[in-house]
């Protein structure tokens, strides 16, 4: 399995932006991806405005189906522009 852990922080008054653009993605991504087994998005209740993405797929194959989406292309630039700065994203190998 395919596992990546993304935290990103948003610019202040862009959470509720951040959040819906978000849930689509989720949403859009669960209903489509029959390879992607988690797309979860978490806010921090220590930290305002920082979220975690984790999302588990079948294999680097059903990632690359998720990344090159067309709902991933049109709503990944849109989050991206609410972010305050540079997402840390960490890949990971599912263990048990």
């Amino acid at each position: 399995m395919t596992i990546f852990i993304a935290t990103l922080k948003v610019k202040p008054g862009l959470e509720a932006e951040f959040e819906r653009l978000q849930t689509e993605l989720s949403q859009i991504s669960h209903a489509t991806e029959p390879d992607m087994h988690v797309y979860d998005v978490i806010r921090r209740k220590d930290q305002p405005g920082t979220y975690v993405v984790y999302a588990r797929f079948k294999d680097e194959a059903a990632f690359q189906v998720h990344q090159q989406a067309p709902d991933h292309d049109r709503l990944v630039p849109p989050i991206l522009a609410t972010l305050a700065e540079d997402m840390d994203l960490q890949f990971f190998d599912y263990v048990a």
